[in-house]
């Protein structure tokens, strides 16, 4: 070997030497993302069931109602629409929260049109 090739050898080694095992790229594997808060008394989740959780949540008239949807693409129907019914969360919803408002009193059945029998209940007080 040549002078200039053991040179640019050692270079070599001492640089990949340099660079890896460090922990500092981006060749680790991911963090998994930090978990959701836990809900408050006024949150509807979806879990790995394919359900609402809590299936039924009583409110009182003027409060408002954080669905909170995971990984999975979830939507909410209000089963009976009226004027005090909130507006339904139409799409595929994942991994976002949404907030409705439920002003009146009445029991408001819901469900999600992507999983049949995805059901829950909202009871205003």
């Amino acid at each position: 070997m040549s002078h200039l090739t053991r040179i640019i050898s050692a270079s070599a080694i001492l640089l990949s030497a340099a660079c890896g095992g460090g922990g500092y790229g981006t060749t680790g594997p991911k963090q998994p993302p930090p978990p959701p808060p836990p809900p408050n008394g006024t949150t509807v989740t979806t879990n790995a069931g394919v359900q609402f959780s809590p299936s039924t949540l009583t409110v009182n008239a003027g409060e408002t109602v954080t669905f909170a949807f995971g990984g999975a693409a979830h939507n909410v129907f209000f089963d009976n629409p009226g004027a005090a019914t909130p507006a339904d969360i139409p799409g595929n919803n994942a991994n976002r929260s949404v907030e409705r408002a439920f002003a009146t009193a009445g029991t408001y059945h819901y469900h999600c049109t992507i999983h049949p029998g995805m059901v829950g209940i909202v009871v205003v007080l």
